[in-house]
């Protein structure tokens, strides 16, 4: 069916076609009709985990960015997501960056954007989590950032606000302070502003969690662009606030053998071309952290094979969003099978056993290997 959809899709605005699908998730995902109409499949057991208290089925999950509002969660953990993050959510709602403000480059199997967190805000999000999560089998994430136009020195209470709003219907949180498109906002990557930030944050979810009886983790998004100085920043500041995990990585603002004639367009860029820094910061990561934080894989998996090299480079857990809008809604079961496939084949019996197992290999590349 997709398909037959894509040329149909891919001649509209990009930002025209997301909207298109995702309101055609959205309606599945109210229909009394969704199990008959779309039937989850069966994750290989080898794929099973509990990894922060949560179950996962399988290890592929929706990046943040593709269903902001939580307007289609069903549906989409429905087409086979092991997880599914909604967000990036900002306390007050706001419209985002000018349109036109998402390319496609089919060239490069990419896309560029600079949507500048558009989102219903964070109360509209509770609202819809909350009725969407009975309905639900997986785990929901919730993506947590700032408004543009809150000064830099009070971002704290942007997050806060966000979390304090989310956190009863969420089952992990993530920090976005690696999204190229809000002004400034990597500036909250630093040692010092990162501490603070992170420091306040899990003073907040911890009061939380005693009152609403569970204790969501906490994870931070870094970019891909960071040096290893900065990455060792990240790092120090996560580890002495006590994170639990991070999310490697958010878009590039670099522009790696881009073909395609947009690829001079401003925002971040996602998709294949993508993946070798991405894998390179995920090994890094994993070896700065003495592998003892699950990680969250993102950016350029477009197949099984480069999913079981992310698992391979130190992932735990894996997302996808270009991959999904190139290849449609087979794709988080066929990386899944890929995946069983790869582990036994390499005699794994379980997705655990090959987590970091070339994270040296990887971290040593100096481009994250071939992509």
């Amino acid at each position: 069916m997709y398909g037959l959809l894509r040329p149909w899709l891919f001649r509209l605005d990009a930002e025209e076609a997301h909207e298109w699908v995702l309101g055609l998730l959205a309606r599945l995902s109210s229909s009394s009709l969704l199990p008959v109409l779309i039937r989850r499949p069966e994750a290989p057991a080898v794929l099973k985990q509990e990894i922060w208290g949560l179950n996962f089925d399988n290890p592929i999950g929706l990046a943040a960015g593709f269903d902001k509002d939580g307007r289609a969660v069903p549906a989409l953990a429905a087409l086979g997501f092991g997880f599914v993050e909604t967000g990036t959510v900002t306390p007050r709602p706001q419209p985002g960056n000018p349109r036109p403000r998402l390319f496609r480059l089919p060239a490069d199997e990419a896309i560029i954007n600079r949507m500048g967190f558009n989102n219903q805000g964070a109360q509209a999000l509770a609202q819809r989590l909350a009725a969407a999560r009975p309905l639900c089998p997986v785990p929901v994430g919730v993506n947590l950032g700032k408004n543009k136009d809150t000064p830099l020195d009070r971002a704290v209470e942007d997050y806060q606000a966000a979390m304090e709003a989310t956190y009863p219907v969420a089952d992990y949180l993530v920090v976005n302070v690696s999204s190229p498109n809000t002004p400034e906002l990597r500036r909250l990557q630093e040692e010092g502003p990162l501490t603070e930030l992170l420091g306040a944050l899990v003073r907040l979810r911890d009061r939380l969690a005693g009152k609403h009886g569970a204790k969501a983790p906490l994870l931070v998004k870094v970019a891909p662009d960071l040096t290893d100085d900065q990455l060792a920043a990240v790092v120090k500041a996560g580890e002495g606030a006590g994170i639990d995990g991070y999310v490697a990585t958010n878009t590039t603002v670099e522009r790696p053998g881009l073909r395609d004639p947009l690829a001079g367009e401003q925002g971040g860029l996602s998709g294949r071309p993508l993946a070798p820094m991405a894998r390179r910061m995920l090994a890094r990561l994993y070896l700065l952290t003495g592998g003892r934080k699950p990680l969250i894989g993102v950016g350029g998996i477009h197949d099984g094979a480069e999913a079981y090299r992310r698992i391979r480079a130190g992932a735990s857990l894996l997302q996808i969003y270009t991959g999904f809008v190139y290849h449609g809604p087979r794709l988080p079961a066929a990386i899944a099978r890929e995946i069983a496939a790869a582990l036994t084949r390499d005699g794994y019996s379980s997705l655990q056993e090959a987590v970091g197992v070339d994270a040296e290999a990887v971290a040593a590349q100096g481009d994250g290997g071939p992509g």
